[in-house]
């Protein structure tokens, strides 16, 4: 089967890696793609907003089967606009996908499917939510309605903070995005991912992850699109993941068939784990970068396999096999991110850096430049390692950092901490 990937991050040179060791794989395109899919795939220059010249490609190539990587195209109808070509697509529908392009859509269904979240309220104009925000108090969460890469989320844990959050929405500083916004309850605990693979009926759970949004160590400093994952997540035990699964996904699930909205795809939910169980700080409906990095180490089963099965309605009875070690990945940044980046620095000693076989390292912000390699974006590198132990696991992936040769990158340094605690008994 050809198969045409779409996306250019480090999730997408995560799924090519897992999908070209798929028996079923005869040739896999990224669309985009970046320095480091070279070897697994055929990168093709191609306009995914232009849906028409994706579905002419797809023709044109025979193209069997599109995975939809990151959450733009698929907020944007990609997945509609090839099933009415008839063209397979992994990925959900563009109303499905509101489950992520607006954070309130998402609100108004736990709301109406009595799933566990924080108290809200939705404000299209600054005086309202400001209003809100003093009447509740600090701290407070302040979220721009629409997609805004990572960045548009304000935890406050002060009154101003957050009335300097309302108005950074609707001046503009995440455009449409900001245009609506949605004031949230602070919930106390500590947050996981939990990621399912749905096919509109059945939903299959995958693996729980802990990502690291804040730039600096000790969760310090702005939020960015992630700076460090592992995989599996200690806090979700066993009973916590079939929480998650019966109060969470399942009535989401159930609530978008009952809108007349099937969800296939990927469920991503970010969780607070808190005194009361599991509730949902939002979703995201595609694989999480970095999280997907850790996933895909872990992965023994086909993923093509099991990516066209829930395209097909195919996940009950299918079960999974994931390998019984920790995977962790660091993400390497360049200087100034998530502010104002250099872009074209050369990057050296890759090679060395995965000599080890339990170490990838997957590119994000890469691109070729003749026999070099050039940072070209802001999150860079995902180096991702595999250990017995999350130990292990940190310090081979941190090995690895530092034997790459780029003085303009640099990264966090505890990524995992909070399982590394857990496993020396001081957490």
């Amino acid at each position: 089967m050809n198969v045409l990937l779409i996306g250019s991050g480090g999730r997408e040179h995560a799924l090519a890696w897992a999908l070209s060791k798929s028996a079923q794989l005869e040739t896999l395109y990224v669309a985009p793609g970046n320095a480091g899919i070279d070897g697994l795939a055929t990168r093709v220059s191609l306009d995914v907003a232009d849906h028409a010249a994706v579905v002419d490609f797809c023709r044109e190539k025979n193209i069997g089967f599109v995975v939809v990587g990151p959450e733009a195209p698929l907020v944007a109808g990609l997945v509609d606009d090839l099933s009415e070509a008839g063209i397979r697509a992994f990925g959900p529908g563009k109303v499905a996908a509101q489950l992520e392009g607006s954070k309130g859509f998402t609100k108004d269904l736990c709301a109406r499917f009595n799933i566990p979240t924080g108290a809200y309220g939705r404000f299209k104009d600054a005086e309202s939510a400001s209003d809100y925000v003093r009447k509740m108090g600090a701290p407070i969460v302040v979220k721009a309605d629409g997609l805004a890469a990572g960045k548009g989320v304000v935890v406050a844990m002060t009154e101003a903070e957050a009335l300097e959050a309302v108005a950074a929405c609707f001046d503009g500083s995440f455009g449409e995005a900001g245009a609506e916004v949605v004031v949230e309850e602070f919930l106390d605990g500590e947050e996981a991912s939990f990621f399912a693979i749905c096919d509109g009926e059945t939903a299959l759970p995958l693996a729980t992850a802990q990502d690291h949004k804040r730039v600096f160590d000790g969760d310090k400093g702005p939020n960015t699109g992630g700076m460090g994952a592992y995989s599996p997540a200690p806090v979700m035990t066993d009973d916590l993941v079939k929480r998650t699964m019966n109060e969470i996904i399942e009535p989401t699930m159930r609530g978008m068939a009952e809108m007349g909205c099937p969800f296939k795809g990927v469920f991503f939910a970010g969780l607070m784990i808190t005194e009361k169980g599991p509730q949902l700080i939002e979703y995201n409906v595609r694989f999480g970068d970095p999280e997907c990095q850790a996933l895909m180490m872990r992965l023994e089963s086909d993923l093509l396999d099991l990516l066209l099965a829930a395209a097909k309605g195919d996940l009950a009875g299918k079960t999974l096999s994931w390998r019984d070690e920790t995977a962790l990945c660091v993400v390497v940044a360049a200087k100034g991110y998530p502010g104002a980046y250099e872009k074209g620095t050369e990057i050296r000693d890759l090679d060395k850096a995965s000599a080890d076989p339990a170490v990838e390292v997957f590119h994000a912000g890469t691109k070729a430049d003749g026999g070099r390699i050039l940072a070209n974006g802001g999150r860079v590198l995902g180096v991702t390692a595999a250990g017995g132990t999350v130990a292990e696991a940190q310090a081979k992936a941190y090995e690895a950092v530092d034997r790459i040769d780029w003085p303009d990158g640099f990264c966090r340094r505890d990524i995992g901490w909070r399982a590394v605690a857990r496993e020396q008994g001081e957490g």
